[in-house]
């Protein structure tokens, strides 16, 4: 019954953190933090990792660049060092949030909601109007509710009392109710304030990153696209319905390891039509805009096909096309 319980907000992401480096730190540190990143966003993660070991060798006190280790780690599924990079962070520059929050999410997706909670906490103490924390805080309390209410009705299956408080849970929670949606916005790791041991200011950062209106809306409007067009992806898929499931991959939609598209679409006509039911849940979407018309789409998902769940992060890779949003890849991780 976890499955019900969103997670977390996704990690910060690297394209966050890159505008508000291009904000606040030196112009030559902004370009190489960018080209870093764009190599990341290229597929050349290794690569990217690599330059900023270098760039923190030489630059030991620039959070930005630590931070961004620790992202580009996670997304790779290096959990363990991602956890000690942000740790790191946090015993350097122990007032910046966001590091704390981001251990949050690596701690929760391992099971350790209790370090989880603790890190969440320590980022609301340093920055009490960090919203994000606030309300993965909730999702924590949430999820470690929902475990104690499940083994409760293990224990003792006339519960009603306990029944009912994770019916509530459940349907607070559940993917056909509520998709927490990433923060949009920039990473408050402002350099000065980072050497200075000190929180980088809300509204000081908001004042300095002021986008047109349009801009702004524009934004908004992708977001609740490519969160429609991936949850009527994954409701394609539970209901089955092959020509809407298929409609929903791009002309260009590229396969796992070079298979052709027709074969590929084969083997997902048996894979759907052999179970006599198939449910797909999905949380935790993280969109990560990488052009006007592109976007990364990372989440959890929960497949059950008349056997028990099989939970798996994904990413999709999205075009857009004309109105629509499209998969171009589909790349899944345990």
């Amino acid at each position: 019954m976890n499955k019900y319980i969103a997670l977390l907000n996704a990690l910060i992401t690297r394209s966050a953190l890159v505008a508000a480096v291009s904000l606040l730190a030196p112009v030559a540190h902004a370009d190489e933090l960018k080209d870093i990143s764009q190599l990341a966003d290229q597929g050349q993660a290794a690569v990217a990792i690599d330059r900023l070991n270098t760039y923190i060798l030489a630059n030991p006190k620039n959070a930005q660049a630590i931070f961004m280790k620790g992202v580009l780690l996670a997304e790779q599924g290096r959990r363990d060092e991602a956890i000690r990079t942000f740790t790191d962070v946090t015993e350097k520059f122990p007032n910046l949030p966001e590091p704390y929050n981001n251990l949050a999410v690596l701690y929760a997706d391992q099971g350790q909601f209790d370090k989880a909670r603790k890190a969440l906490e320590t980022a609301i103490k340093t920055h009490p109007s960090y919203a994000t924390a606030h309300e993965n805080l909730g999702d924590i309390y949430a999820r470690m509710a929902s475990e104690a209410y499940d083994k409760a009705l293990q224990l003792d299956t006339s519960n009603t009392r306990a029944e009912g408080k994770l019916s509530m849970i459940k349907d607070l929670f559940g993917t056909g109710n509520k998709i927490t949606l990433a923060s949009k916005e920039p990473a408050k790791a402002d350099v000065k304030a980072a050497n200075s041991m000190r929180p980088a200011d809300t509204k000081t950062v908001a004042t300095n990153k002021v986008e047109p209106s349009k801009n702004v809306d524009q934004a908004k409007n992708n977001d609740a696209d490519i969160t429609s067009a991936v949850n009527n992806w994954a409701q394609a898929w539970s209901a089955k319905n092959l020509d809407q499931y298929f409609a929903s991959y791009g002309a260009s939609f590229q396969p796992a390891k070079g298979e052709s598209r027709k074969a590929w679409e084969q083997q997902r006509r048996e894979r759907i039509t052999r179970p006599s039911k198939i449910n797909v849940d999905i949380t935790n979407i993280n969109i990560t805009s990488t052009e006007a018309n592109s976007a990364k789409v990372r989440f959890k998902q929960s497949y059950r096909a008349d056997s028990k769940p099989i939970y798996t992060t994904k990413t999709l890779v999205m075009k857009k096309e004309g109105n629509n949003w499209f998969i171009e890849q589909e790349i899944a991780s345990n």
